[in-house]
């Protein structure tokens, strides 16, 4: 039996990851979390009955524990809550799907308690990666990622030593813009960035991923991940988004994971790991596919990866301040308060008048964020 946390569990990898278990007999949820959706919580706690249910405020866990109370389910709220979820003692392996920087703690938590964790979170590796990885390392525990072009990597990387890479090639669709320039995104809405052309994701990925902010963070997702530097770190532009990523190794050679666009396949792949299961999903058809073509990505419209970049490089609390700015600019965009555009002026200039701290401790790197907000309003 594997049995799993899901924090996060009512957002876009949140229901897909459950899609996993209800298709895996021998897979069961120990413990859910979610932000407010107390209705949706409410539904996949009588499918899946799990053992602790976690809200982000106690109001919500009140109105839960009222529509729930016939059934034997531990309902808690706050960050408590949500770390008791991550470290509920039965579950194998805790699913980190929460957007935002709150997934931190939670994360060090499993992680000392001895959890796998499938991360599907970015910001834990984008801020924190110098404190997550030698955690997981010195507590034994497997990073595993969900992401699919980090799922890409890892299953190209399968069986072969990392000190052997000489690049990773992390693909991308290029978003719903792809091909425009920068005065025709002066008035694109939300309604128009929220078109992704392949993947079903959330609002908020959605639109990074329209930015290239989205690729920006897994870059450096990658580089802790992997081993890797930016300077061998390429990104490329793969439109039809089969090749999911590759990696090139010093002999010259390419390996790369190809497949349809199914976030089920990474998801199932990290928490059944090492063991492949069969999975109802479409097939790739390599006969239906006209072409593959690639590009470069224009980094001089799309500046949410040039950014990305010179947060990596910079280090210390930069990306904390890169990925701040860009989750409080998203959010303004989604209630249509600035336009496409002015997403990069906002992660620019707090960019630009931060003075960067080396080596943060977790405290360090939240209050970090917290400066961030306080800044944009």
């Amino acid at each position: 039996m594997r049995t799993i946390s899901v924090l996060g569990s009512t957002g876009s990898i949140g229901t897909q990851t459950l899609d996993v278990v209800r298709h895996n007999p021998d897979a069961r949820a120990a413990a859910l979390s979610a932000g407010k959706n107390v209705l949706k919580l409410e539904e996949q706690i009588r499918e899946f009955r799990p053992r602790v249910a976690a809200l982000a405020d106690e109001e919500s866990a009140m109105d839960l524990r009222g529509r729930v109370r016939d059934l034997d389910v531990r309902v808690v709220s706050g960050m408590d809550g949500l770390i008791e979820a991550a470290t509920i003692e039965e579950a194998d392996i805790t699913v980190t799907a929460i957007v935002g920087m709150i997934g931190i703690r939670p994360t060090i938590a499993a992680i000392r308690a001895g959890k796998d964790i499938a991360l599907a979170n970015k910001e834990t590796l984008v801020t924190a990666g110098h404190l997550i990885m030698p955690l997981a390392k010195e507590c034994g525990v497997r990073i595993l990622p969900v992401d699919s072009e980090h799922s890409a990597i890892f299953q190209s990387l399968n069986g072969e030593n990392y000190e052997r890479i000489e690049k990773i090639l992390l693909t991308c669709s290029g978003g719903p813009f792809r091909g425009r320039s920068g005065r025709e995104l002066k008035h694109v809405t939300v309604e128009d960035a929220l078109r992704h052309p392949n993947w079903n994701m959330g609002p908020k990925i959605t639109v990074d991923s329209a930015t290239l902010v989205n690729k920006g963070l897994e870059v450096m997702e990658a580089g802790w991940l992997f081993g890797v530097d930016a300077d061998h770190i390429e990104v490329v532009v793969q439109p039809q988004s089969v090749i999911h990523s590759a990696v090139q190794f010093i002999d010259g050679a390419v390996i790369a994971q190809m497949g349809t666009p199914d976030m089920r396949l990474p998801i199932q792949y990290a928490l059944f790991w090492p063991d492949r299961r069969p999975m109802r999903t479409d097939r790739l058809d390599l006969f239906s596919l006209r072409s593959l073509t690639f590009q470069r990505p224009d980094t001089e419209v799309f500046r949410g990866l040039p950014l990305a970049l010179r947060a990596m490089r910079r280090g210390g609390t930069m990306p904390t301040v890169f990925n701040a700015a860009n989750e409080r600019a998203v959010a303004k965009f989604l209630r249509h308060e600035i336009g496409f555009l002015d997403i990069y002026r906002i992660i620019e200039s707090c960019m630009d008048e931060h003075k960067v701290l080396p080596e943060p401790d977790l405290e360090t790197i939240l209050e970090t964020e917290k400066e961030v907000y306080r800044r944009i309003g």
